[in-house]
């Protein structure tokens, strides 16, 4: 018998392409999720509705699972989801995996987590990092800063801001750094985790690290456009993002996400855990790179928050 691998939202973001590698592996795919099926797994994943007040509704979906993948998360508080839930909707869904005999979790976090952030995000991470811990489940907790491919939000907006403004304001000095890795090489790196022994952390991080300043550019130059890239205070960043976000209906960025970047919160300085450069992706993407906005928003209208009991 095949193996059973179950992935919350594998028709979501990261979650699909933790699918697609597992059902190229030959695994059978479980999915816990709020979304219609979707994408190039939909059809061949069993699906399970993804409600944290149904616990033996959890454990049903986890009934007979080798591995876990864990992408779950809200990034702010927006569309009917609920932020201050994330933590012990995780830590409900980790007691689950525990009870119902799941052999190993895999469990997507965030670039520097800690119990003492001042960013309710990444307190939250470290949070739910030691709840996964608590369990005694082995495990591994990946570390990303910033994705990139696939219809990425941070990215493919950056390019889109840059294709239809001569200018491009940069919070502060520009000086902060990211280390982006490719989706696909995330979703690798996954699958090959679902299959390790004992618990371990990883930081996830591409084999560049820019500047922000210099990463903005970079794709320009990839677009093969001229811009003026010009300092701007954060608050007047946050306030343009805010008037943008209405014009599009979505949210650009929150001013925590504004203030973690400005701390350097998206880089690690760590080994790269994946091969695909920003840099030479860029320029092969170029052709549909920015093309469309993506929206956070609009993701989330494919899904509903989970039912209630």
């Amino acid at each position: 018998m095949r193996e059973v691998h179950v992935v919350t939202g594998a028709f979501g973001y990261t979650g699909r392409y933790i699918a697609r590698e597992l059902l190229a592996a030959g695994h059978a795919v479980r999915t816990m999720t709020t979304s219609p099926p979707d994408g190039p797994a939909a059809g061949r994943v069993e699906v399970f509705p993804l409600d944290f007040q149904d616990r033996a509704g959890l454990e049903r979906a986890l009934a007979g699972a080798r591995v876990l993948y864990n992408t779950y998360w809200v990034r702010f508080q927006a569309g009917g989801f609920d932020q201050a839930q994330a933590v012990p909707n995780g830590r409900a869904l980790f007691e689950a995996a525990a009870a119902a005999g799941v052999e190993r979790v895999v469990h997507v976090s965030v670039a520097n987590p800690s119990a003492d952030s001042p960013f309710a995000y990444f307190r939250g991470k470290a949070e739910l990092e030691a709840a996964l811990r608590g369990t005694g489940l082995p495990h591994s907790i990946l570390r990303p800063a910033v994705f990139f491919g696939g219809h990425d939000i941070l990215i493919n907006n950056i390019a889109w801001l840059l294709r239809r403004f001569p200018v491009f304001g940069v919070f502060g000095d520009g000086r902060y750094r990211l280390e982006p890795i490719h989706v696909e090489d995330f979703a690798r790196l996954a699958v090959v985790e679902g299959r390790a022994s004992g618990s371990r952390v990883i930081d996830v991080v591409g084999p560049e690290s820019f500047e922000y300043r210099a990463l903005v550019r970079t794709l320009a130059d990839a677009l093969g456009l001229r811009r003026r890239l010009v300092s701007i205070p954060p608050a007047l960043g946050f306030a343009a993002a805010k008037v943008l976000g209405a014009v599009v209906g979505d949210v650009l960025l929150t001013k925590p996400e504004i203030d973690a970047l400005l701390a350097g919160l998206l880089a690690t300085g760590s080994p790269p855990a994946g091969a695909t450069r920003l840099s030479t992706w860029a320029r092969e993407h170029a052709a549909e790179l920015g093309r469309r906005y993506a929206s956070e928003l609009g993701r989330r209208r494919l899904a509903s928050p989970a039912p209630r009991a």
